[in-house]
């Protein structure tokens, strides 16, 4: 028996919900069709009421919904949607500044033929670029802002990563770890998401005990990218960068036997600037 994991930055579940056109009819009906298990839904962007709704079909057909929103109305927010119940569910990783920013939840699952499994769902800040003489204030503090937030969560990582069962940390970690990781990775050097600190804080928790999955099971190809720009010709030329991943401890890793993106066949049928990440653990 199997469990499907994926990760997907939904850009507004309420936006994501709705059918766009007859050929883009939204998350759920990619839901249906996923077989996914669990999935690590990062940018809702809604409290809890407002999401429930936003995903009522689902829950009726038996989803559970395990959600933080932030306490900046409209703002970040995470979940994780499960075919079956959680055992427990913690908010945030012990941070005064962040939990209650709806950007860190974790769910214990005791699974068939897989065992004691913690799946959490991350969203990253997205940073600002290295602060010079003529940044702007708002610039500053949210370059500031993520580094704080890396500080803080690589500790938690690293007593996460030595828990006595398996642990997947899924999600929209606003960063490309390595060339590989986006198309134009010469002219995003001085850019937020693959500044030169980020990518080696990436790979300090790839020393840690944590690994890339998808990275792990594709070592060389290009990306495969999980996020384009809407403007211009980005997701048509797959100009893209792979930002969101799952970072699994030792005993998962050694379960994983695929990882895919499920990229949108064309434009017009995304309901996301992101695509779902999956993974496969036997």
């Amino acid at each position: 028996m199997t469990t499907s994991i994926t990760t997907i930055n939904v850009n507004g579940i309420r936006a994501a919900t709705k059918q766009r056109s007859e050929i883009n009819p939204g998350f759920l009906s990619w839901l249906d069709a996923s077989g996914a298990d669990i999935v690590l839904m990062q940018e809702i962007r809604a409290d809890t009421e407002q999401a429930e709704a936003a995903l009522g079909p689902a829950l009726d057909a038996g989803w559970h919904l395990s959600m933080t929103e932030s306490v900046v109305k409209g703002h970040a927010g995470v979940g994780v949607l499960s075919r079956s119940a959680p055992q427990a569910v913690r908010v945030g990783f012990g941070s005064k500044e962040f939990d209650a920013t709806g950007r860190y939840l974790e769910a214990d699952f005791d699974v068939p033929d897989l065992g004691s499994l913690t799946a959490a769902s991350l969203y990253l800040p997205k940073g600002a670029a290295e602060p010079t003489p003529s940044a702007t204030e708002k610039e500053t503090a949210k370059f500031a802002e993520k580094k704080r937030f890396l500080g803080e969560f690589g500790e938690y990582l690293a007593g996460a990563a030595r828990r006595r069962r398996h642990v997947v940390v899924g999600g929209d970690w606003n960063i490309a770890p390595a060339e590989l990781d986006i198309k134009n990775w010469k002219g995003n050097l001085k850019n937020p998401g693959f500044l030169p600190h980020e990518r080696e804080w990436v790979g300090a928790r790839l020393e840690s005990g944590w690994s890339d999955v998808v990275r792990d099971l594709h070592p060389a190809v290009e990306g495969p990218y999980s996020w384009w720009s809407w403007r211009g010709k980005a997701f048509d030329n797959d100009s893209g960068w792979r930002i969101d991943y799952q970072l699994a401890n030792r005993s998962l890793r050694r379960r994983a036997v695929k990882a895919f993106v499920d990229r949108a066949d064309s434009y017009d049928r995304r309901w996301s600037d992101h695509a779902p990440v999956t993974v496969i653990y036997h």
